[in-house]
């Protein structure tokens, strides 16, 4: 006979897709009844009209079903407003929020490797570089968080195919998560594309914002899409997390690596260490000859690399992934991972690894 300890001890395995906690340890799991191999109970959602119900119900089923039970009925409730703080407390460590208090990601103790992702100036491909960076190191077993720092040219939930908005819980944000990956955006907050008219200032708070309000979890790497160019929001950044690493993005033409090189200096100047050089758009080859044209001119990542005294850490062909709007599973602008384009990423996040 099915007994209420199996249960739990079945259900331990089941997590809340979005705060990746056990349901049995976030207290979730109420009032079960066992009749035979029939079996009932309560699952209380952090809110009502939880986005991933469905989810969380169908692995709740098959993990009771697996026991032997023959018949599972699941009905859900939410939590009280008590239960919420309580939770949001414990998602916080026990601490209550301070106002503009920061994450502990950011103490020099949370083993957390902070890869800022730059370029001189837009256009050369530096978010398609910080999506599939992310997305390569999900694949190595990594915990990996995006920061789309970008905040007027957000555009990594477009090009990672996410269509849905973080959950709110009291005042703490769940990023969505994509590929394995964690995301937080300016374009989650933002009503049909609209153009964000913000001062320096409110950049900064944004930013803030984006670690303080943001339950991250735990996270070997995040990743900081940034403006392109040395204005404000890389300032922030560079002052914030003083231990942030930096890839530079250029393509190979010469005034682009030109330019890119003013953001290198930058992050020489405020003491961060370079990573590499990462030239995107490098060439293009010929599927059915394997010619390779470099359309967008020679030599700009290697001389960008050669003025900041570091190296190149990858040249990126030109390419469009294979992308189906109606296959779930793909996105714009994320390559599979046994394309040639993958590849070359895959081997980006090795190098990374290694290096960081």
């Amino acid at each position: 006979m099915i007994t209420n300890e199996q249960i739990l001890e079945a259900l331990r395995g089941v997590e809340d897709p979005e705060l990746h906690k056990s349901v049995v340890e976030l207290n979730m799991v109420r009032n079960i009844q066992i009749d035979g191999t029939k079996v009932s109970l309560d699952v209380i959602l952090t809110i009502q009209g939880c986005p991933l119900k469905v989810k969380i119900q169908e692995d709740v089923e098959n993990a009771i079903k697996a026991l032997g039970a023959t018949e599972v009925h699941v009905r859900f409730g939410s939590m009280t407003d008590e239960e919420r703080a309580a939770l949001t407390a414990k998602l916080r460590g026990g601490q209550p929020a301070a106002a503009g208090a920061l994450s502990p990601l950011l103490s020099k103790e949370s083993g957390v490797t902070f890869i800022a992702v730059t370029s001189g100036k837009g256009g050369v491909g530096k978010s398609t570089v910080t999506v599939n960076l992310a997305t390569a190191l999900a694949r190595l077993g990594k915990r990996v968080g995006i920061i789309d720092a970008d905040i007027y040219g957000f555009s990594v939930p477009d090009m990672m195919g996410i269509d849905q908005r973080p959950t709110v819980i009291d005042n703490v944000v769940l990023p969505v998560q994509r590929y394995g990956v964690k995301v937080i955006s300016m374009g989650f907050f933002v009503e049909d594309n609209s153009p964000v008219i913000w001062r320096g200032p409110m950049l900064g708070k944004m930013l803030r914002n984006f670690f303080s309000e943001i339950h991250w979890g735990e996270l070997d790497y995040l990743l900081l899409d940034l403006p392109p160019g040395t204005g404000d929001v890389a300032l922030d950044v560079h002052q914030m997390i003083p231990q942030s690493k930096e890839i530079v993005v250029t393509t190979p033409h010469a005034t682009a690596a030109f330019v890119a090189a003013r953001a290198g200096s930058m992050a020489i100047k405020t003491g961060h260490e370079i990573l590499g050089v990462v030239e995107n758009m490098s060439y293009f080859e010929c599927d059915d000859c394997g010619h390779k044209q470099s359309i967008f001119g020679k030599g700009g990542g290697e001389k960008l690399a050669q003025e900041l005294n570091t190296e190149i850490l990858a040249q990126i062909p030109l390419g469009q992934p294979d992308y189906d709007l109606n296959d779930p599973n793909s996105a714009p602008s994320v390559y599979e991972q046994d394309s040639k384009i993958g590849s070359i990423y895959m081997d980006l996040a090795q190098n990374i690894i290694k290096k960081s």
